[in-house]
């Protein structure tokens, strides 16, 4: 083992300490009542280390969201050869909800004692599924802000959201049936 392999894993064992030490205040005290002393404190670092890791309270309570963004972004743009964005979604959605550990858990119960960051945090999946949107319109020949790749970005949003929110009803054949079928009706 490296010692660079061995000074990745660390860091990112600090780093989920941090995160989950976080959640788990924003959880019960809220976001607005924990402070980086407070959050340091639980994950046994000094402040400034956490904000090494986060520069900022709101950065540390989404860095969830920014992750899931960016895998669902990655999924899209990397998808292999003749998958479609729909393809590549349900295969996504497949794997990130086989995937849940506690740590997602954990936000889910963050989430819902701050409807604020999720409100935030949706602005960020938004973006993502607005970048989806402009490739569902170049993969039909539409232009980049045509109706219906938008619409079937807002439903995916949606879908999404839900299914990640409420993993233990999430039924991805249903949904995406839903969406095919919705995005089948578009001119």
């Amino acid at each position: 083992m490296t010692t660079d392999g061995l000074r990745e894993r660390s860091k990112a064992r600090r780093r989920e300490a941090i995160v989950r030490a976080a959640y788990e205040l924003f959880a019960d005290r809220g976001f607005e009542a924990t402070t980086i002393a407070d959050i340091a404190e639980a994950a046994e670092v000094s402040p400034r280390t956490v904000t090494l890791y986060f520069p900022s309270k709101l950065e540390l309570a989404l860095s969830r969201f920014e992750s899931f963004a960016d895998r669902l972004a990655a999924a899209l743009r990397e998808r292999p050869e003749g998958w479609t964005i729909l393809d590549a979604l349900e295969h996504w959605l497949r794997h990130e909800l086989a995937d849940r550990s506690d740590l997602d858990e954990l936000t889910d119960r963050m989430l819902d004692a701050n409807p604020q960051l999720g409100a935030t945090g949706n602005l960020r999946l938004a973006e993502t599924i607005q970048e989806g949107a402009r490739m569902l319109a170049e993969e039909r020949g539409d232009a980049p802000d045509a109706f219906g790749p938008r619409m079937a970005a807002a439903a995916a949003a949606a879908m999404v959201s839900e299914l990640c929110h409420h993993p233990q009803e999430a039924n991805i054949d249903t949904a995406m049936a839903f969406l095919r079928a919705g995005a089948a009706t578009l001119p």
